[in-house]
C-alpha cells in the first residue's frame, strides 16, 4: 500500500472531462475522493460508479464562485473522511471570443469561476493545511497561461493569473505541495461555452488533435503520487507537435 492510498482528494468540476476522469484515476489508486460541480445528477452517478468499482467516493454540489459554498464542500469532505489532503482546482470557463465582440457577461463569468473559484478554494483549505503541517494544492491552469491568440485574451488571462497564484503560493508557505498543470487541447466540454461562431468553428477544427482527459488525470496522479519531500510544480501537457 503506498502511502497515498487513502489520501482524500476533494475535485471541482467533478463532473465531467478532466475533473471527471482525475476522480475515476486517483480512487483507482486508492484515494478517497470528493466530488463538486453543479450538476449534481452526474456527480451522483460517478460517484456511484466509483463505489461499484470499489472505490471511496462522495459528492456535493458546488459552485467555485461562491465562497460560502466552498467553504461548506471543505467542511462537508472533513466532516465525511476526517481531513482534507488535496484539492483538485479544475472547473473552469473558456467561452473564447474577440475583444471586439464584446461578450462581458463571458468575461465576468471567466473571472468569477478560473480566478476567483481558485482562490475561493485555496482560502477554504490554507488554514486547514496549515494546521495539519501539510497538504497539496493542484490548480488547472492551460497553455493559454504561457501564450495569447486572438479570441484568447481574456481567457488567458485567466489561466495566467492561475499561475501566478499557484507560484505565489509556493513561495509564502514551503510546508504545502503546489502543483500547477497546464494542459493543451483536451477532450471537453469546454468548447460548448463558446457563444461566438467564428471562434467556435476555428476552435473544432484545432481540437482535431485533442488529448483524452485521462491523460491529464495522469499527470495529476504522477504529482499527488510523489514522495512528500517532492514538489512537482508545474507540468505542460498538450498533444505531439500541437500549438495548443
Amino acid at each position: 500500500m503506498s502511502d497515498t492510498q487513502g489520501k482524500v482528494v476533494v475535485i471541482t468540476g467533478a463532473s465531467s472531462g478532466i475533473g471527471e476522469a482525475t476522480a475515476r484515476g486517483l480512487a483507482a489508486a486508492g484515494m478517497k475522493v470528493v466530488l463538486g460541480a453543479r450538476r449534481t445528477g452526474r456527480l451522483q452517478a460517478l460517484a456511484q460508479e466509483i463505489q461499484a468499482a470499489g472505490g471511496v467516493a462522495a459528492f456535493q454540489g458546488l459552485d467555485v464562485a461562491d465562497r460560502a459554498a466552498f467553504e461548506a464542500f471543505i467542511a462537508f469532505a472533513e466532516a465525511r473522511f476526517g481531513r482534507v489532503d488535496v484539492i483538485v482546482n479544475n472547473a473552469g470557463l473558456m467561452p473564447l471570443s474577440p475583444l471586439t465582440a464584446l461578450k462581458t457577461d463571458e468575461w465576468d463569468r471567466m473571472i468569477d469561476v478560473n480566478v476567483r473559484g481558485v482562490l475561493n478554494g485555496i482560502a477554504a483549505v490554507l488554514p486547514r493545511f496549515q494546521a495539519q503541517g501539510a497538504g497539496h494544492v493542484v490548480n488547472v491552469a492551460s497553455v493559454a497561461a504561457h501564450g495569447v491568440w486572438p479570441t484568447t485574451a481574456v481567457y488567458s488571462a485567466t489561466k495566467a493569473a492561475v499561475w501566478t497564484i499557484t507560484e505565489g503560493l509556493r513561495q509564502e508557505h514551503p510546508e504545502i505541495r503546489t502543483t500547477v498543470i497546464s494542459p493543451g487541447v483536451v477532450e471537453s466540454e469546454l468548447a460548448a461555452t463558446i457563444t461566438d461562431p467564428d471562434t467556435a468553428a476555428y476552435i473544432e477544427e484545432a481540437r482535431r488533435v485533442a488529448l483524452k482527459p485521462d491523460v491529464i488525470a495522469q499527470a495529476i496522479r504522477y504529482a499527488i503520487e510523489q514522495p512528500a519531500d517532492v514538489a512537482v510544480n508545474e507540468m505542460i501537457v498538450r498533444p505531439m507537435g500541437g500549438a495548443f
